[in-house]
């Protein structure tokens, strides 16, 4: 399933830009996010498009690109700081106000980033 990308303001521009991310299938940007992790093609479980708001998943991919790994243990966090270096996986778990627990996975390639549940895994 594809995320749903926010509308775009007024004032930004509608083209491609180095800086946007495509939400899957909409046609739409993600506007000023930073490339600081190339997240690829962004899609998302069913169960993680129902239980996790848009904002909520919008918010995670920037914790998410800019190194903020969210809710991880030691090892697991020097894991992705290695990743970054030697081109593995990468994994980032997040936790909504209302207590729903969510992963964002960039694969080694970074051709995908994907938002889930750890039940969908």
């Amino acid at each position: 399933m594809a995320v749903p990308a926010p509308e775009p303001q007024k004032h930004q521009a509608q083209h491609s830009r180095p800086d946007c991310l495509a939400a899957m299938g909409t046609g739409q940007r993600i506007q000023n996010v930073s490339r600081s992790i190339p997240l690829g093609r962004i899609v998302a479980t069913r169960n993680a498009l129902a239980q996790v708001s848009h904002a909520d998943i919008v918010h995670a991919l920037h914790r998410h690109q800019h190194r903020d790994w969210g809710d991880l243990c030691r090892s697991d966090r020097a894991a992705n700081d290695r990743a970054l270096v030697d081109g593995t996986r990468i994994l980032s778990a997040y936790e909504t106000e209302s207590g729903v627990k969510f992963w964002i996975i960039t694969e080694a390639d970074r051709s995908f980033t994907t938002v889930l549940l750890p039940a969908d895994y």
